[in-house]
């Protein structure tokens, strides 16, 4: 599925909508096709000790982003389900909002992966991501 669909049809088709997790650190979602998705979270509540944004936070914001545009471009018949994740972090952030954006590097029968760069406010890159997904028939996933 290439054409790009609403957040609110996108949600609907999930069966536990953004999940806890997403809810917890305050992930909206802004854009979703398979070929690109867009959300951003706050820096405030996704820290580390120092005050820092959590890698961890980044990582969980890239892995909801490629799952994301795997799973439009593997409905109505596949699920994906993360296989491989790996991040750099470039700088850090300490308020305001961070946006990322996933871009489709490869959208095949089996497996799709995608680049995440995630940007602060000034539009300074403050992580860079990699998500591969494996797409799975529905059924064997219990769905």
């Amino acid at each position: 599925m290439s054409e790009e669909q609403s957040v609110e049809q996108y949600l609907a088709s999930m069966p536990h909508g953004m999940g806890g997790l997403n809810d917890k650190m305050g992930v909206e979602i802004v854009e979703v096709s398979a070929e690109r998705v867009v959300a951003r979270m706050p820096v405030e509540g996704n820290t580390q000790p120092y005050g820092l944004l959590h890698g961890g936070a980044s990582v969980v914001l890239a892995e909801t982003l490629g799952s994301i545009g795997s799973s439009v471009h593997a409905a109505p018949t596949k699920v994906a389900v993360g296989v491989d994740i790996n991040a750099t972090h470039h700088r850090s952030a300490t308020s305001g909002f961070v946006t990322g954006v996933a871009t489709a590097v490869h959208l095949g029968g089996s497996s799709a992966c995608y680049e995440v760069v995630i940007t602060d406010e000034r539009g300074k890159r403050v992580c860079t991501a990699r998500i591969t997904c494996a797409l799975v028939p529905r059924e064997r996933v219990g769905l």
